[in-house]
């Protein structure tokens, strides 16, 4: 059955800049005394923001000062600037939504600068034409408060409602929200997200067979 909604999350669905972030902020907790790779803080703080991350350095030793958002979002805006991967497919998705009428939005943890950093050089960015919420006006996921408010904007049924998102956190704010919730899973977390109710696809083109068949 065609959804009436769906709703993507960013980084790891749309765009692959989770990677980048990961080494960004694994090089900045090993140089302020927490030593880490791109793959353990990846596993740690995929999905979380980054008040979360700094946080959590904070209790496991790293020794950050409280300019450390700024200096590692700078960071992050730099690396992205450089351009990044847009995942298989996901062009193919978005044209057939519109071709089947299906209204289409990004419900993110992530910042609204970073967002058009990693997105307008693919054109994703006007792909979405304002359909982008972000943690900076809502409730971060889990809280499924950005997902309400897409179905609010587009008067549809929660129950044929689609959201995509590759992290726990997103996962559960879909579960949460009531609407059938597609894990992305690309680097091993499929159980992770299954665990949560979610359905497990590993590629675009798997998630546009489940909801558009």
């Amino acid at each position: 059955m065609t959804p009436e909604l769906v709703v993507f999350d960013c980084d790891g669905v749309l765009v692959d800049t989770e990677h980048a972030t990961a080494t960004i902020i694994a090089e900045s907790f090993t140089h302020y005394g927490l030593p880490l790779n791109g793959g353990e803080v990846a596993d740690l703080f995929t999905g979380g923001t980054m008040d979360t991350v700094m946080a959590e350095g904070k209790r496991r030793g790293a020794d950050l000062p409280d300019s450390w958002l700024d200096e590692v979002y700078g960071l992050i805006y730099a690396r992205l600037a450089q351009g990044v991967d847009v995942f298989d497919g996901v062009f193919q998705i978005l044209d057939a939504l519109v071709e089947a009428g299906v209204p289409h939005y990004i419900a993110s943890n992530g910042t609204m600068q970073k967002m058009r950093l990693s997105l307008r050089p693919s054109g994703l960015w006007d792909r979405f034409d304002g359909r982008i919420m972000c943690r900076e006006d809502y409730l971060p996921k889990p809280d499924p408060a950005m997902i309400l408010h897409a179905i609010a904007q587009t008067n549809v049924d929660p129950r044929k409602t689609v959201m995509i998102d590759d992290s726990t956190a997103g996962c559960s704010a879909g579960i949460a929200a009531g609407v059938r919730t597609i894990g992305f899973a690309t680097e091993g977390q499929d159980a992770d997200l299954a665990a949560l109710g979610a359905e497990v696809a590993n590629s675009m083109a798997q998630v546009q067979q489940l909801i558009l068949n």
